[in-house]
């Protein structure tokens, strides 16, 4: 039973290690196999919100869902010789690995959701410092590590907000000033 709780560390630590390193530590190369996560995941969230239409693609194919499906299958894979010997350890992995996907899947699906209930992962990819926050599924590695900065909920995503918010209004009324001069050419022409 002891494999429980390894398990549940060394999944939090290999989270924070995969996500940093490889994810974004190589990801962030567009030659990389892992460019998907920085160059087309943190982008889609980045650009919507936290939303990533992603996620309402079929599991199977060669975009961001289909390439963190598959490279989560191969550390299951990883883990299964394990099984004989540490099957409590082995199948808390494997049941990590199905949360993380879940979770995940549902965060950039649902923002709200997610700001609610991860909302570290919200703050990673929301937030000032998309170097930050590294953990999805519990925040344990990073308050370990010192890389957790909360975003979500502080003055300064408000602050955030309203310039956003005010930058879209000046977008829609430059917009209209557009649509109402080219009215006034069509009409004189």
């Amino acid at each position: 039973m002891i494999g429980i709780p390894l398990a549940l560390a060394w999944s939090s630590a290999g989270e924070w290690w995969i996500h940093k390193h490889v994810l974004h530590g190589q990801g962030k190369r567009r030659e990389s196999f892992w460019s998907f996560h920085w160059h087309e995941h943190h982008r889609n969230v980045r650009k919507m919100g936290h939303l990533d239409p992603t996620y309402e693609r079929p599991l199977i194919g060669w975009h961001s869902q289909g390439k963190e499906a598959l490279s989560l299958l191969g550390l299951a894979a990883a883990h299964a010789p394990l099984l004989p010997i540490a099957p409590f350890f082995t199948l808390t992995v494997w049941w990590r690995v199905l949360h993380y996907h879940r979770v995940h899947k549902k965060s950039h699906l649902d923002p709200a959701w997610a700001r609610e209930h991860l909302p570290w992962h919200y703050d990673h990819h929301m937030g000032p410092d998309q170097d930050a926050n590294w953990c999805v599924t519990h925040p344990w590695f990073d308050e370990l590590m010192g890389t957790r900065q909360p975003y979500a909920g502080t003055a300064r995503e408000a602050r955030d907000h309203d310039k956003r918010a005010a930058l879209e209004a000046r977008k829609a009324a430059r917009a209209a000033r557009r649509e109402a001069s080219d009215a006034v050419v069509e009409e004189a022409g």
